[in-house]
């Protein structure tokens, strides 16, 4: 939670009745440089648009406080049981969310930083309390993870990801952080034209108010975010043009100006290389991916 269709529970329905989305970074700014599906929504935003994503935040908010009552119960459970401090607790989604940045309504399918981040709060054994890792941490680390703390030795599973636990409590496990990581999602569409917007033809879906589509067939694309030497990321899209887009993460954490025509070329010649390892890698040789 939170997921469509948002239904607050009864005692929440009314909460957060003067909420609204945030209006900062890439808030309603339009997706010059970008793939054509960021450059074909109306910009500045028409009313209609932003009316909708703000009521899909506060609904958004809304189901989030029965996600609070649970976790509340969870706990108290725990206290009762005395197992509290003998007990990892995970807290996290399984993937990011934009309302109106890049003048995009709603959605989550997205190459940004704003689709693919998502919240993790662990507490438990040996973690220290109110501190912040800056290390990257993927889905496919949440299993490993799992298993590790159970005591399994990791050397006899083959798995993608890799154990973070050396991370939260260096002094039970050692371990290093990944210096790059992947992130692949293949788009979806209709084969007939969406009602809603038969002048955008076949091949969309996930279309919103004002005829914007926020997913296609060529929505396909695969990345490599770097955080050593370069806080880069670099993706490139399965589609006609072979489109390409470039943020340096550092300078610009909103990821507005798509910089692949600045990049010296031999980086970019290393970062599709890096991108082809880790699409092809599995199990152990994707940790052991370095060029």
């Amino acid at each position: 939670a939170p997921h469509s269709p948002w239904t607050a529970a009864p005692q929440y329905e009314k909460n957060f009745a003067d909420v609204k989305a945030p209006r900062d970074g890439s808030f309603d700014k339009p997706g010059k440089d970008k793939h054509w599906l960021l450059r074909q929504p109306s910009n500045p935003m028409p009313s209609t648009s932003l009316n909708f994503l703000d009521n899909a935040y506060r609904k958004r908010w809304q189901t989030l406080l029965s996600v609070d009552d649970m976790v509340e119960v969870l706990v108290k459970k725990l206290e009762e049981l005395k197992e509290l401090n003998n007990t990892y607790i995970f807290y996290t989604s399984d993937n990011g969310y934009h309302t109106g940045q890049f003048s995009l309504p709603i959605d989550k399918r997205q190459l940004y930083d704003f689709d693919i981040r998502i919240p993790l709060m662990v507490r438990g054994p040996g973690i220290k309390p109110q501190q912040t890792l800056p290390a990257p941490v993927l889905n496919i680390d949440l299993a490993p993870t799992f298993l590790d703390i159970s005591g399994l030795n990791l050397s006899f599973v083959n798995m993608d990801g890799q154990s973070f636990l050396s991370q939260m409590a260096p002094e039970l496990r050692n371990g290093t952080a990944r210096p790059y990581f992947l992130v692949e999602y293949t788009g979806e569409g209709h084969l007939d034209p969406d009602p809603a917007c038969p002048k955008l033809g076949p091949g969309l879906s996930q279309c919103f108010p004002d005829c914007v589509c926020e997913d296609a067939y060529n929505n396909t694309y695969a990345c490599v975010r770097t955080l050593v030497e370069h806080n880069l990321q670099y993706c490139e899209f399965a589609d006609s043009e072979s489109f390409v887009e470039v943020y340096n993460l550092t300078s610009d954490p909103h990821q507005l100006e798509n910089i692949v025509k600045k990049v010296d070329p031999t980086l970019l010649q290393a970062m599709n290389q890096r991108l082809i390892k880790l699409q092809s890698c599995e199990g152990d040789s994707c940790r052991a991916t370095k060029i």
